[in-house]
C-alpha cells in the first residue's frame, strides 16, 4: 500500500459507493492529497497514521490562517478516507475518531426579495437576441430552486409543462420532480418557441435547454456573468451568485408557511438538517422585522 494507491482507491469509493459528483470527489480528494503532502516528507505512511499526527497537521494548517469552515471540510475529508480503510479491512483502529471539527457557527446564506428578484427580471435587455433567454433563466432558478448545474444540464425532455414539473437530475446523479410555476413556464415557453427554435444546435447539444451563441449548452460560469451583469444595471450591492435564487426560493417558502418536508423534497437535499437552516433563516427575519418596528425596540 502507499498514499498514492490508497487515494485511488479512496476515489473509485466515492465515485461507486457513495455516488459523489465531480465537484465533491474532487474537493475530498484534494483535502486528502494535502494531508499526505504533509505526511510522506515525514516518511509516515497512511496506514501508520496517528491521532497525533493529525493534530500536529491541523496545527499546521492553522498557522496558515486558514478559516475555521476550511479547516472543518479537511477533516471531514481525513475523516471519509479513514472510514473507507476502515470498510476496506485495511485499517482496525481508526486514527481520526477522537478528531474534533473548530467550531463554525451557523452561516446563513444570502437572499433576495421578491422585489429585488423583479429588478433583476426587469433589467434584462429583451432587445438583445438573448434577453428571452437570459429572463427564463433567472426565473427557472428561483421558480424552480435549482442549482446552478441542474440548470445548465436541464434538457426539454426533462421539462412536462402540461404537468407542472421539470425531472431534475441533482447531485450523485439523483433525480427528483421540481414543480415549476406559471411565470416560469410563460418565459421558457417564449425562449424556446421564438429563439431556441431558430438557433443551429451543435451536435449532441440538441436536448440542453438553455444554449449559448454558438448553439451549446451554457456553462455555469456564463450563467454567473449574466446575474454580475444585471446586479450591476439595477445597482444592487449584495454579492449574489446563481445560489442566491435557490436560498431565496427556499426562505420565500418557510416564511410563507411551507411544510419543512416539502422544501426538502423540492431541494433535493439528502438530510433534512440541511433544509432546516431556512427555518434560522426565517427566524432571523422575523427579529429583524420586530428590533425594526416594534415600539419597546
Amino acid at each position: 500500500m502507499s498514499w498514492e494507491t490508497s487515494i485511488k482507491g479512496f476515489k473509485s469509493y466515492l465515485q461507486i459507493e457513495r455516488s459523489l459528483s465531480d465537484n465533491s470527489v474532487q474537493a475530498y480528494l484534494r483535502d486528502v492529497k494535502k494531508f499526505a503532502n504533509y505526511a510522506i516528507p515525514l516518511d509516515i505512511s497512511e496506514l501508520k497514521v496517528t491521532r497525533e499526527n493529525i493534530s500536529n497537521f491541523l496545527s499546521e494548517i492553522n498557522k496558515e490562517s486558514i478559516s475555521a469552515r476550511s479547516q472543518a471540510r479537511i477533516i471531514s475529508g481525513i475523516k471519509a478516507f479513514y472510514k473507507y480503510l476502515i470498510i476496506e479491512d485495511y485499517l482496525k483502529v481508526n486514527p481520526t475518531e477522537l478528531i474534533e471539527s473548530p467550531r463554525i457557527g451557523l452561516k446563513l446564506p444570502d437572499t433576495l426579495s421578491l422585489i429585488e428578484i423583479d429588478n433583476l427580471i426587469a433589467a434584462v435587455d429583451l432587445s438583445n437576441k438573448q434577453g428571452e433567454r437570459n429572463r427564463a433563466i433567472i426565473e427557472t432558478l428561483y421558480s424552480c430552486g435549482l442549482r446552478v448545474s441542474e440548470l445548465t444540464s436541464l434538457q426539454l425532455s426533462n421539462i412536462h409543462f402540461k404537468e407542472g414539473y421539470l425531472r431534475v437530475i441533482g447531485k450523485g446523479d439523483k433525480e427528483r420532480l421540481a414543480p415549476i410555476g406559471g411565470r416560469a413556464i410563460k418565459y421558457l415557453t417564449i425562449y424556446i418557441n421564438e429563439v431556441r427554435n431558430h438557433q443551429s444546435i451543435k451536435k449532441g447539444h440538441e436536448d440542453f435547454v438553455f444554449l449559448n451563441n454558438r448553439g451549446a449548452k451554457l456553462t455555469r460560469v456564463m450563467i454567473f456573468l449574466i446575474i454580475q451583469k444585471l446586479t450591476e444595471e439595477i445597482g444592487l450591492k449584495k454579492k449574489i451568485s446563481p445560489h442566491t435564487f435557490r436560498h431565496s426560493f427556499a426562505t420565500h417558502l418557510i416564511e410563507g408557511g411551507a411544510d419543512l418536508r416539502a422544501v426538502q423534497e423540492m431541494l433535493g437535499h439528502e438530510s433534512i438538517t440541511t433544509t432546516e437552516i431556512y427555518t434560522h433563516l426565517d427566524k432571523e427575519y422575523l427579529r429583524s422585522n420586530i428590533i425594526q418596528f416594534h415600539p419597546r425596540s
